[in-house]
């Protein structure tokens, strides 16, 4: 971030990386997402990318559960990283908890997830976590 950007909002508010459970967050809006993943996985991947543009020094990361996509991967901007996570059910919230665990600064963390079970364990790291439709709605427009 160079010296005269303005940090955006979720910067100011001290957050200095985000990560969002990618199937979680497609889950909290029933659009017919799951007809073709790989689509509106680089979808929100895209949307993610605009809100790096609007949040400079933003750290963003989306890990999805199962084995990468092509589709995802080639069309993903340097703005955001794409993980996926093998190894059955809940392994991007194992993923995303380990990621947390392992920050510098996990209070500079948040995660994008409805995921109850994941939230505790952000916050037994010490990190924060956001419902995934709120932040959708009010961050990602």
């Amino acid at each position: 971030m160079g010296g005269d950007e303005a940090p955006g909002a979720l910067r100011a508010e001290g957050y200095e990386r985000l990560i969002v459970d990618g199937f979680n967050a497609l889950g909290s809006r029933p659009d017919g997402w799951w007809r073709d993943r790989p689509r509106a996985m680089a979808r929100l991947v895209d949307r993610l990318a605009g809100l790096a543009e609007r949040e400079p020094g933003l750290r963003i990361e989306v890990v999805f559960d199962g084995g990468p996509h092509e589709r995802v991967l080639s069309s993903a901007p340097s703005s955001v990283e794409v993980a996926f996570a093998g190894g059955g059910a809940d392994a991007a919230d194992r993923e995303i908890a380990r990621r947390v665990r392992a920050a510098v600064r996990a209070g500079a963390v948040l995660v994008v997830s409805s995921d109850r079970r994941l939230a505790a364990s952000v916050k037994a790291a010490g990190g924060a976590s956001v419902g995934a439709g709120a932040f959708l709605r009010e961050r990602l427009p």
